[in-house]
């Protein structure tokens, strides 16, 4: 099995603990970066029960997510090698597919930082958010068309449409507590946002909470869910439970 647990590399000087994952099964976990620049873990997991966990501490700023206001797109020309794979359609982002319709509603508006806002509170207002509705398969198309969903379907289908207005967007997943935010009573998970390539650098943009937020710690980016999943298991397996938890010190 494999598993996207780790601290991004990109947070990992921001560690005043080691973030180190842990395992009480027999089989070694080895490290690896995979294409996409994450840090992943692999193990062989024995019959039975399974379990991995990590325990740290990381400083982060306290200040909101970066605003990209009045910030401009950037032209296909203009763009970096390594943003231009985050224009195409992926596993769970059928940006073709939601092309006509993403000009439509977007294609009237200044390009840049106002059209990305411009979606994220579209997709905000458009998808019911609820565990329920949960689906491992749910894609962009099907999120748009059901209205429903979890954090991953309002960033897929804001990935998608971003693209199909050709603005780089790629899938981030991680830590999100609830600071500078009221507490939620609700058992707290991973979470989904998006970083968008406007001008010469990727912003954050968050279609499930449509705010700036205090407090993210990045795991994993990706093109979609598919690249970030939090652990893959070649062979049979089940979730038995997890817990996570991101408290502020």
């Amino acid at each position: 099995m494999t598993g996207l647990l780790s601290v991004h590399p990109s947070r990992a000087p921001d560690l005043v603990s080691k973030g180190v994952i842990s395992s009480d099964g027999t089989a070694p976990l080895v490290t690896f970066r995979d294409s996409f620049g994450n840090t992943c873990t692999r193990t062989v997991a024995p019959a039975g029960l399974l379990t991995l966990k990590t325990d740290f501490l990381v400083e982060d700023s306290g200040l909101p997510d970066e605003s990209a206001a009045g910030v401009r797109a950037a032209r296909v020309d203009e763009l970096p090698d390594e943003a231009v794979q985050y224009l195409l359609p992926s596993r769970y982002c059928e940006s073709d597919k939601l092309s006509p319709l993403a000009w439509s509603l977007f294609g009237d508006l200044p390009q840049g930082a106002a059209r990305v806002e411009a979606i994220v509170r579209y997709v905000h207002d458009r998808i019911r958010f609820g565990y329920e509705h949960a689906s491992a398969t749910r894609s962009a198309w099907e999120a748009q068309n059901e209205r429903r969903g979890v954090c991953r379907d309002f960033v897929h289908l804001a990935l998608a449409y971003c693209r199909a207005l050709n603005m780089p967007a790629r899938y981030c997943s991680g830590y999100l507590g609830d600071i500078g935010v009221p507490a939620s009573d609700i058992p707290m998970d991973f979470t989904a946002w998006m970083e968008v390539y406007l001008d010469q650098r990727w912003y954050t943009f968050d279609p499930r909470h449509a705010a700036r937020r205090i407090g993210r710690v990045l795991m994993a980016r990706g093109r979609d869910a598919a690249d970030v999943a939090i652990y893959t298991t070649f062979g049979p397996s089940e979730l038995m439970s997890f817990r996570v938890f991101v408290e502020q010190a």
